[in-house]
C-alpha cells in the first residue's frame, strides 16, 4: 500500500497540543514524518521547528500548502479557523487531520466533508483516545454480554484554566467554551460505544462574564435510543478529572483516565461483575502515534476506522447542547 514510504506531514500552526503531543506522536509513528510546520509568527515557527527537529519552517499557511512534497496536514488552529483551512488544504490536494472540535457547527462540518470528498483526500477528526487499544477491549467486553444490557453512561472531562487570561478558549466567536473544547469527548465516546446517534440533549451551563461569557462548566443529559442516557459534565473552571463509566444490568466498566493516556505509562480500566473487580491493563502506547498510523493506512487505501461523517454527527450533538444551554430547553436531534 505504501511501499515503505512515509506519509509526509505539514503542521499548520504552533498550538500547544501540536508541540506537546501530536508532533511527537507522528514522529514516533511507524508511518509518518513531520516535514514542515507553518505559522504566521516567523520567529515562533523557526524556534519551534528548531527545537523539534522539523526541517522546514514556513511563515505562512499558504506556503506550506503550496509545498508539493507534503502529503497531509494537521490543523490545530483555533476552532473558528478549522473550516477555512481544511477546505483550503483539500483544494491543495492535502489529506487533513483536523483537531477537535471539528468546526463551529454541523453545517460547517458538512462543508468540510464535502470539500474533502470532492478533492479525493482523506479527512479525520483528531480524537486520539479512540485509537488506544483500551477502547477496542471495552467494546469486546460489552459485546460479549459480560456486563449485560447497557443502561447508562457517565462521562467527565474537567480542568481549571480560569487564570489563563487571553486564552482562545475564552472567546465565543472563536468557538470557545468547555462544551466545544472537552464536552465533545464524552459525546464521541458514547456514540462509539453504543454505535448509535442520540435523539435529544438537555444542558445546564455556567457562563462566566470573566471569560468572555463562554461556558466554563456544563452538565447535561444526552438521550440515546433504547432509553439509554449519557450524563456528562465538562469544565474549564473546576478540579481536574477525565473519566468514563459504562453501567450495565450485570456489571460496569470504569475508566479512571478515559481520554488521557501518558505514552510512557501503562494504563488500565476496571470491570465490576458479580461483586468482583478485575483490572484490564495495557502496555504503554502513544495514542497520537496510533492515530497517525491509522490515518496513514486510510490515505494508502485502507478502510478508515472512522468515516469523516462521524465528525458531522458529533457536531450535531454540540449544536444541540449549546442551544440547550443558551435557551434552557430540551433540544431534539435527528429526524
Amino acid at each position: 500500500m505504501n511501499n515503505g514510504k512515509k506519509l509526509r506531514w505539514g503542521i499548520i500552526g504552533c498550538a500547544g497540543i501540536a508541540i506537546r503531543s501530536v508532533i511527537p506522536g507522528i514522529m514516533q509513528s511507524q508511518t509518518g514524518e513531520v516535514a514542515a510546520i507553518a505559522s504566521r509568527d516567523e520567529e515562533k515557527v523557526k524556534s519551534t521547528a528548531g527545537s523539534l527537529g522539523i526541517p522546514v519552517a514556513y511563515s505562512s499557511y499558504e506556503a506550506l500548502l503550496e509545498d508539493e512534497s507534503i502529503d497531509a496536514v494537521y490543523i490545530p488552529l483555533p476552532n473558528h479557523l478549522h473550516k477555512e483551512w481544511t477546505i483550503r488544504a483539500a483544494e491543495a490536494g492535502k489529506h487533513v487531520l483536523c483537531e477537535k472540535p471539528f468546526a463551529l457547527n454541523a453545517a460547517e462540518a458538512e462543508e468540510m466533508v464535502a470539500a474533502c470528498g470532492k478533492a479525493g483526500v482523506h479527512l479525520a477528526e483528531a480524537f486520539m483516545y479512540r485509537h488506544h487499544p483500551r477502547y477496542d477491549r471495552v467494546k469486546e467486553i460489552i459485546e460479549s454480554g459480560e456486563i449485560g444490557t447497557i443502561r447508562g453512561i457517565h462521562g467527565t472531562f474537567t480542568f481549571n484554566a480560569s487564570g489563563a487570561k487571553g486564552n482562545v478558549r475564552f472567546h465565543r466567536h472563536m468557538g470557545g467554551g468547555a462544551l466545544y473544547d472537552i464536552g465533545c469527548y464524552p459525546f464521541s465516546a458514547a456514540r462509539y460505544i453504543l454505535g448509535k446517534e442520540p435523539v435529544a440533549a438537555t444542558v445546564q451551563a455556567f457562563f462566566s462574564p470573566e471569560h468572555g461569557d463562554v461556558d466554563m462548566m456544563a452538565s447535561g443529559l444526552v438521550e440515546f435510543p433504547d432509553s439509554i442516557g449519557l450524563t456528562f459534565d465538562c469544565a474549564m473552571w473546576a478540579s481536574g478529572r477525565n473519566t468514563l463509566e459504562i453501567l450495565g444490568t450485570e456489571g460496569r466498566i470504569y475508566l479512571p483516565s478515559a481520554f488521557v493516556a501518558a505514552p510512557d505509562q501503562a494504563s488500565a480500566f476496571s470491570v465490576f461483575v458479580g461483586g468482583e473487580q478485575r483490572e484490564e491493563t495495557f502496555q504503554p502506547v502513544n495514542q497520537y502515534a496510533l492515530q497517525a498510523d491509522d490515518f496513514a493506512q486510510a490515505v494508502w487505501g485502507g478502510q478508515p476506522r472512522f468515516a469523516p461523517e462521524d465528525a458531522v454527527h458529533n457536531m450535531k450533538i454540540l449544536d444541540a447542547c449549546l442551544q440547550s444551554a443558551d435557551q434552557r430547553i430540551r433540544v431534539q436531534l435527528g429526524e
